[in-house]
């Protein structure tokens, strides 16, 4: 019981100080997850904590009535798996089934293998066409009016232009909107292959961007007043912004380095 008491009452070094504390405040604001705050200081040498101590922080800035919990990327929500109905989605003409994929595009090793997908706003109005390389990560966006097939088409050779030379391989889910894939395919030079129904796993890192997309828009807006200027913006963040599985290197250095 003296050791116990002894213990309690020693001087005890605070690693989460007002600088830390300012620190981690700083970076919520700017949307980083307590991951990418932990890791992209400690890559930095910058004085931190870990990433439970960051959320610690922000559950009971929350029982105090603050609000950093809304910068969470979940704000703090927690989502069930969706059940077992399956919709029908039609054949699409000329679908290549993932299997055929070349198995290199599965190491995301090398730039050039990307995934598209739309990310619809309230109402069906409008969608972001959105598009990212499997081994960087790093992230094209542009807005369509509708998820009508030539329109996506159309935007989506249009945003990987300047991409072509590196382009090898677009994996998409199985809407209808992806249904003039050979006319992406001829024009961009690439091969075009469609991940199996309800198997949205298969397009894991897609998936994963389009969390962060919704961070920015999430899915109770109206996507009809949205500009291409705050596309870019969010962009801009989401290329620059750490992440983990690159040693909390952000998509653009990744991208840069490879090309």
């Amino acid at each position: 019981r003296k050791a116990v008491a002894r213990h309690r009452s020693k001087p005890k070094k605070k690693r989460f100080t007002a600088s830390v504390e300012a620190y981690v405040r700083e970076k919520l604001k700017a949307d980083y997850s307590p991951e990418q705050i932990a890791g992209d200081a400690a890559r930095k040498g910058i004085e931190c904590v870990c990433a439970e101590r960051i959320y610690q922080f922000v559950w009971k800035n929350k029982k105090q009535g603050g609000g950093l919990y809304r910068r969470l990327r979940t704000k703090g929500k927690r989502y069930a798996k969706r059940g077992s109905l399956k919709g029908k989605r039609g054949q699409i003409v000329g679908r290549v089934d993932i299997e055929k994929r070349p198995a290199i595009v599965e190491q995301k090793q090398r730039v050039g293998d990307v995934e598209m997908d739309l990310v619809v706003g309230r109402g069906q109005s409008g969608a972001l066409l959105t598009i990212n390389d499997r081994a960087s990560g790093m992230l094209k966006m542009a807005y369509v009016e509708s998820k009508e097939a030539a329109l996506v088409q159309a935007k989506a050779v249009e945003i990987l232009a300047d991409w072509k030379p590196v382009l090898h391989t677009v994996t998409t889910d199985n809407g209808k909107e992806f249904a003039h894939h050979q006319k992406v395919a001829e024009e961009l030079e690439v091969e075009c292959y469609f991940a199996k129904p309800y198997h949205s796993w298969e397009r894991g890192a897609n998936e994963n961007l389009n969390g962060l997309v919704r961070q920015y828009f999430p899915k109770w807006i109206s996507f009809e007043s949205i500009t291409q200027q705050r596309v870019d913006e969010v962009v801009d963040i989401l290329n620059q912004r750490p992440r983990k599985r690159f040693g909390y290197r952000s998509p653009e250095e990744v991208f840069q380095n490879a090309t």
